[in-house]
């Protein structure tokens, strides 16, 4: 019966049917015994199934079968990386069209379709600032240029998406359409200010906008999140993917203006993230405390991306704790790594009991929209 669940929920998720037809369908299969006991499972099957482990992991999309599509993903990398180098700009684009046909469309292959979705976006990429970098109109005007270099992305990804329904391609024009607001927002800043770099001339009023551009994109991922909280269709799939790239940009635009600010404020010149190192413990905890918050959200949404964005910043919100207590420079880099990897550790292992720590001292209408407790 779970099965023959899940089976309607995708097909509800992918829009062959809607959520009304499945709820009628399930029940109605259930008493044709359609689905409810796989082919195969007669007399062969074993009396004591195996118990459902509590600690399996319900966030990662299905991304391999068996070692078929291990096999068939090198031999993707290989060619693609082969004729990049022999043919001319548009044989890997054909390449990858011709491959998606056969092992995205057909063969319905998860894994080849991931990479074959990362070499359309690495092939329009690389077109996209050949022709910028060999156009002085575009590569000295930064507004111009951004809305140029982010603009083929969603027309690629929604006909790649619109073809072969894979959950990356979904994710990333959104993702892409994040990145032409930006370039448009940019450009009419550019123009307002008669400025051709926005970002260097504002620095503090760009990484505002990032940082409300970061926000939109997690309440995006947030809706594909809740939509599914048992994370059996397609749309948990493109929320992992939403949330891979949200975390680190949230995380980053946060501390970047929390540092330019604090540091802007006391008279020193701000250049990057390890800027912190130079700083003060205020700089330091900074950092840490908004490390903690994004590991905190993890674990309530239940998404390992928010700790994970967080470990470079984490090993340099440490490193600077310990310069400043005169920890020993031949001692820093292991003291860093020690901390780092013990604190992964320790949320890795307790994933499950710390999410239900946290979980359950929320009201209890927030913990229904969650994913179950494990």
């Amino acid at each position: 019966m779970s099965e023959l669940k899940i089976a309607l929920d995708e097909a509800a998720g992918e829009g062959i049917i809607s959520s009304s037809q499945a709820e009628r369908l399930l029940p109605y299969l259930a008493g044709k015994n359609i689905g409810v006991l796989p082919a195969g499972r007669g007399l062969s099957a074993s009396r004591f199934p195996d118990d459902p482990n509590p600690l399996e992991d319900t966030e990662a999309p299905r991304f391999v079968r068996g070692f078929h599509d291990v096999l068939i993903t090198i031999g993707v990398i290989v060619l693609l990386i082969g004729l990049w180098g022999l043919a001319n700009r548009y044989a890997p684009v054909l390449a990858i069209v011709v491959l998606a046909e056969i092992l995205v469309r057909r063969q319905r292959l998860a894994l080849p379709a991931v990479v074959l979705t990362v070499a359309l976006v690495v092939w329009v990429f690389y077109t996209v600032v050949s022709y910028v970098s060999s156009t002085p109109a575009l590569s000295d005007n930064f507004t111009i240029g951004a809305i140029v270099l982010v603009a083929p992305f969603p027309l690629s990804l929604a006909l790649f998406y619109w073809r072969y329904r894979v959950p990356l391609s979904l994710a990333l024009f959104l993702f892409s359409l994040f990145g032409l607001f930006l370039a448009a927002v940019f450009y009419v800043a550019g123009t307002v200010t008669g400025s051709s770099n926005v970002p260097a001339d504002y620095p503090i009023q760009t990484m505002m906008i990032l940082l409300v551009t970061a926000l939109g994109s997690f309440a995006l991922a947030m809706r594909y999140d809740l939509s599914d909280p048992q994370r059996v269709t397609r749309r948990s799939d493109v929320a992992f993917w939403l949330h891979l790239a949200t975390a680190p940009a949230l995380l980053y635009s946060t501390i970047l203006l929390a540092l330019r600010l604090e540091l802007a404020s006391s008279g020193i010149v701000f250049t990057n993230l390890t800027d912190a190192l130079f700083g003060g413990y205020l700089q330091a905890v900074t950092v840490l405390v908004a490390v903690l918050v994004m590991m905190l959200i993890g674990l309530i949404i239940d998404r390992r991306a928010f700790v994970t964005a967080g470990l470079v910043s984490l090993g340099l919100a440490t490193a600077a704790i310990l310069r400043h207590n005169d920890a020993g420079l031949d001692k820093v880099g292991f003291l860093v790594l020690m901390i780092v990897g013990l604190v992964v550790l320790v949320i890795g292992i307790g994933w499950t009991d710390l999410r239900r720590i946290v979980v359950r001292r929320l009201p209890a209408s927030m913990q229904a929209r969650l994913p179950a407790l494990r």
